[in-house]
């Protein structure tokens, strides 16, 4: 049977958590030009999976392929040689010449997102992927630089200005300083408009406790991201660029590393963190124009999750792709305070710090 390997009429091999994810994915994105006809058991038994519907059994892939009329297979299941059907599926590439394809790299393409539970040690360390080149590393750092010099040119009376009206709107300092992680793990200082009222009593990270001490110019500041436009010296010293990973506080970071390390399934703890250094840290980022709000250790896991698809798949036109929506965001005035996570981790560092 010879078949159009375009994007078409889809078997998914799997009837677990992943491949139910996947599959509500897929149903949920008719764009994306998947025909999802139901998924095929690896199991015992038979079962529904919610309103998804198991066609039949691994033993019946020919037959339930040739039934249906499947265009192409996405593979679903843990990454473990004793679970992947390798005969079925040889007999079906061959036999039906139907596309067989890894659902990890489908997930990726449907999400914007690395599914990090799945990785195992020897796919992160023999993924050229995850380590991206010097040319693209030197580009992107020419061009970031370029950006600032232009910013702090244009913006150097608006700073002026808005540092004054800082300064009037509250007692407290114009600007505050915290210690970030930045490339390679390097600690720098990163420096932002102050947006809260001075405490000395911190309550938690967390902006959803420290809302009550925005200030009236403060919302307005976040609304608009103009308190990040001090980092345009961050990026001029070489601490940041443009784009990139929003910076963790190194008084968070042994906290994220404990938790994140012990996210894969396979058992084997993992230094995601190693990973997420790759790049130097940045103003915007793919995870806040995708995901925008973190306020908990679970919420900050699905952010690097992002943040990890950004270095696999980091490239001048992805940070174009994210620079273009980070200025829709903007224009838009989304709330930060509320819907964005940029702010997230600058809350306890208002607490303390002065400038």
């Amino acid at each position: 049977m010879s078949v159009d390997h375009s994007k078409g009429r889809t078997l998914i091999l799997g009837a677990g958590n992943f491949a139910t994810l996947l599959a509500r994915e897929i149903l949920a994105q008719p764009q994306s030009g998947y025909q999802l006809l139901g998924l095929v058991n690896c199991e015992t038994h038979a079962a529904l999976c919610g309103d998804l519907t198991i066609l039949g059994q691994v033993e019946n892939l020919h037959s339930i392929i040739v039934q249906s009329q499947a265009e192409r297979i996405i593979v679903a299941l843990p990454r473990s040689a004793d679970l992947l059907p390798t005969h079925h599926l040889i007999e079906a590439r061959v036999g039906t010449d139907i596309l067989v394809e890894d659902g990890d790299t489908i997930y990726e393409e449907l999400t914007g997102k690395l599914r990090i539970e799945a990785l195992e040690p020897r796919l992160v360390i023999f993924d050229k992927a995850l380590k991206p080149s010097h040319f693209s590393q030197g580009v992107a750092r020419a061009l970031s630089f370029c950006c600032a010099v232009v910013g702090m040119i244009v913006f150097t009376p608006l700073l002026l200005l808005l540092a004054f009206a800082v300064k009037l709107d509250s007692d407290g300092p114009a600007l505050f300083i915290q210690e970030r992680v930045g490339l390679g793990g390097k600690p720098f200082r990163l420096l932002k408009f102050r947006t809260m009222r001075p405490s000395d009593n911190r309550k938690s990270e967390w902006v959803s406790d420290n809302t009550h001490r925005i200030t009236r110019l403060g919302r307005i500041l976040r609304k608009y991201r103009l308190d990040e436009l001090p980092q345009f010296i961050n990026v001029l010293k070489g601490d940041m660029n443009i784009v990139g990973p929003r910076p963790h506080p190194a008084s968070n970071l042994s906290m994220f590393v404990l938790v994140s390390r012990n996210t894969p399934e396979c058992g084997f703890q993992i230094p995601y963190y190693t990973l997420r250094s790759l790049v130097r840290p940045g103003i915007t980022g793919w995870a806040q124009v995708r995901y925008r709000y973190a306020n908990n250790l679970r919420e900050e896991i699905e952010k690097l999750r992002f943040d990890l698809y950004y270095v696999k798949h980091y490239s001048l036109w992805l940070d174009i792709r994210i620079l273009v929506e980070t200025i829709a965001v903007v224009f838009l005035g989304r709330e930060s305070s509320e819907t964005s996570d940029h702010d997230d981790k600058d809350v306890a560092a208002e607490t303390n710090s002065s400038m």
